[in-house]
């Protein structure tokens, strides 16, 4: 009797070990297609987030080369008015100079990915580079480009209204009485100050630039792992 007791034991112990055997091993699988899940996830919004970066990256570069343009032209500009030369290419470079540009970032991708949560990426400096460019640099550009909005519509706009018998988007500027027009000491300040509105979008567009190919380097390097 004893004997019988011990084997249906010994038998009920190993039916509990097949059992929890059983069970880690299912709990593991279910880790493991958690663990496929979330990286298939993750390689997904990634791409998604890239391919918005790569759209930002073609207008942030564009606009740069817009503002570089405009503050090198009015650079020669005033070394021209400077001596007195008031001949009609300064009415094209104007064209180029008295404007401004506008972005609205690509940014659903990564609404989405705030939705899911961002700790979905396993890379915490990935992570954190992100929140820095969606949360810090995209605003400083925001900012400047508005700066350089705010400063066309409350200087350039009345100047063009009354001063330029002829106007057309970043193509000329045709003043009235050019002479006039750049010997009036509030008209070159007005440049100079543009100028300077422009030096902080140029600043922020680099650095969104350098930004987007900070996070490009880590989400390869993630995507790759």
């Amino acid at each position: 009797m004893e004997n019988k007791t011990s084997k249906y034991f010994k038998y009920a112990i190993g039916e509990i070990v097949l059992v929890v055997i059983g069970i880690l091993i299912a709990l593991q699988l279910n880790n493991w297609n958690d663990v496929r899940k979330n990286k298939n996830y993750e390689q997904e919004i990634l791409l998604l987030i890239n391919q918005n970066l790569e759209n930002d990256s073609i207008v942030l570069t564009e606009g740069l080369k817009k503002s570089k343009q405009a503050n090198k032209l009015t650079d020669k500009l005033l070394e021209q008015v400077a001596l007195g030369n008031y001949s009609d290419s300064l009415n094209y470079w104007m064209g180029k100079i008295i404007c401004f540009e506008r972005f609205n970032s690509q940014s659903s991708a990564f609404e989405v990915l705030k939705s899911k949560g961002i700790e979905t990426i396993s890379n915490n400096e990935l992570q954190l580079a992100l929140i820095s460019y969606y949360d810090e640099t995209l605003n400083n550009v925001y900012q400047a480009l508005n700066d350089v909005e705010g400063s066309f519509k409350a200087d350039w706009l009345p100047v063009i209204k009354q001063e330029f018998s002829d106007f057309k988007w970043r193509e000329y500027c045709k003043p009235t009485d050019s002479k006039a027009f750049f010997e009036n000491p509030s008209n070159l300040t007005f440049f100079k100050l543009f100028k300077d509105n422009r030096l902080g979008s140029v600043y922020n567009l680099e650095q969104a630039l350098e930004k987007i190919s900070e996070i490009k380097k880590l989400s390869k390097t993630t995507q790759n792992d």
